[in-house]
């Protein structure tokens, strides 16, 4: 019976979970198109009719000896494994006469391979076991070798500002939305309501983009704080975790809900966390001292 394409795209999901067990770590894995094992899912539920685009991508293997990397990149077809992938390894530590010998060499034990097999796995172990000598012949030096350069990053803090945050449906997916993109800082609530969220730029625009829609009024982000590092980003936090802050509400307004917080609170906690300057901003007044209480 004729192997169908779903069937075959269902085994190419089943190998990506193989290989994000053999690579768990951010980055040994990237796609071309960050999208497409959804799209895949999507066709195999018959949410979309299209085929999905192919699932190209690398794969960042550690050799041992010599202590360098091989980026394996893959090309699926819609018919794999019942077709070849496109395999081609590439690293900078090898010189183009020992790196076309490494993919014939690869091609050759691929092609060796029955039809029908998964064998991605199989390239990387193969890549791994076999890959020594080809570094050994080669022209290209390992001190010489470009060195990877330090990733720059974009560390961003945020400070939304809203007329009010009371509702816990409201509350919950501020905070799973936070924890989900590993940002830390804090959400206050009562009238008005602040956001701090901090972390990579691009985690903190999807947060305001998460929360802010579909109806969300009456918010709006005050301030970005933005700073570029390279590497450890832990130590521009101001924030360990992202906290659940409430103060007691100023004045006795019995039962009902719609009351001010102490903002005279709000000014000690910024000033513990290196943020007084936040309150002008967010409030267009200059923040006092704890004797006297600012009000919205």
């Amino acid at each position: 019976m004729a192997v169908t394409i779903k069937e075959c795209l269902q085994l190419q999901l089943l190998e990506m979970e193989m290989l994000f067990s053999m690579f768990p770590n951010k980055g040994e894995i990237s796609f071309q198109d960050k999208n497409v094992l959804s799209y895949v899912q999507m066709y195999l539920k018959n949410i979309k009719e299209g085929l999905p685009p192919r699932i190209e991508y690398s794969i960042s293997i550690d050799i041992d000896e010599p202590k360098v990397k091989v980026d394996l990149h893959v090309s699926l077809p819609h018919s794999y494994p019942h077709s070849a992938p496109q395999l081609f390894a590439r690293s900078n530590a090898l010189d183009r006469p020992n790196q076309l010998q490494l993919n014939k060499h690869l091609t050759s034990h691929i092609s060796s391979l029955d039809l029908g097999e998964l064998c991605v796995c199989a390239a990387v172990q193969w890549v791994r076991d076999n890959s020594a000598s080809y570094f050994q012949n080669s022209n290209v030096s390992f001190e010489t070798a470009p060195k990877e350069k330090a990733v720059k990053i974009i560390f961003h803090r945020m400070w939304i500002y809203s007329h009010h945050i009371y509702r816990q449906e409201l509350k919950k997916k501020i905070f799973d939305c936070a924890k989900q993109l590993n940002l830390t800082g804090f959400c206050l609530t009562g009238k008005p309501g602040i956001i701090c969220v901090e972390g990579l730029k691009e985690n903190c625009e999807e947060f305001w983009h998460v929360i802010r829609y579909p109806n969300w009024k009456h918010i709006s982000c005050k301030h970005v704080e933005s700073m570029e590092t390279e590497g450890n980003e832990d130590k521009l936090h101001l924030f360990h975790t992202f906290e659940d802050l409430q103060f007691q509400a100023h004045g006795d307004y019995g039962l009902r809900n719609d009351y001010h917080m102490d903002l005279g609170q709000f000014l000690e906690f910024l000033k513990k966390h290196q943020s007084e300057h936040i309150f002008q901003i967010l409030f267009g007044v200059e923040g006092k001292h704890s004797d006297n209480q600012v009000h919205n």
